[in-house]
């Protein structure tokens, strides 16, 4: 494996900014000046990135990422702690419509559903200070539901203003 310091980076960027400039005239002549010149901005930087020292930068970035993912790959560990938050992300989604639904609940749940247990006791203790007491949420009456229009009474309706704003039109044109 090679390291930073045996790599010649001068001529290695200097090439590729040379190979660059040369493909961004290319293609200033076949597919015109604006994209030659962005061509030519991304053939710069090789050539930038080796001035200022940043090519060291990216080459530790690049080792710190290799290392990590090797030993992310290879850690049985690391794949025990991605099976475990796998499982919570599963477990935690298909918590949600249960709870929504009202499935698998415990000893509240099933006194709510018989009309005892503490909520009801609760209520009546409210009761008796002179509070109202509250309903379980089981025994609450289905909201009604509004008549709905027919859909032949509403079609007619809006026909009828359509037809009229028309005819209106076609009035102030002078078209009977």
């Amino acid at each position: 494996m090679s390291t930073y310091d045996k790599i010649a980076w001068l001529p290695l960027c200097g090439g590729l900014t040379g190979l660059g400039l040369i493909l961004s005239y290319l293609a200033m002549r076949r597919r015109g000046l604006g994209t030659g010149l962005r061509w030519a901005a991304w053939s710069l930087l090789p050539m930038a990135a080796y001035l200022t020292g940043s090519i060291e930068m990216f080459w530790k970035m690049g080792v710190a990422v290799g290392d990590f993912a090797k030993g992310f790959v290879f850690s049985p560990k690391v794949w025990a702690g991605i099976a475990l938050a796998g499982l919570a992300v599963v477990l935690f989604v298909v918590s949600g419509p249960m709870r929504r639904r009202g499935v698998g609940g415990g000893k509240d749940q099933q006194a709510a559903e018989s009309g005892a247990g503490p909520g009801l006791a609760r209520d009546q203790a409210a009761a008796g200070r002179g509070q109202l007491a509250t309903r379980p949420a089981a025994t609450l009456p289905a909201p009604a539901k509004a008549p709905a229009k027919s859909r032949k009474a509403r079609n007619a309706d809006d026909d009828d203003d359509d037809l009229g704003d028309v005819a209106d039109i076609l009035r102030r044109h002078g078209i009977t």
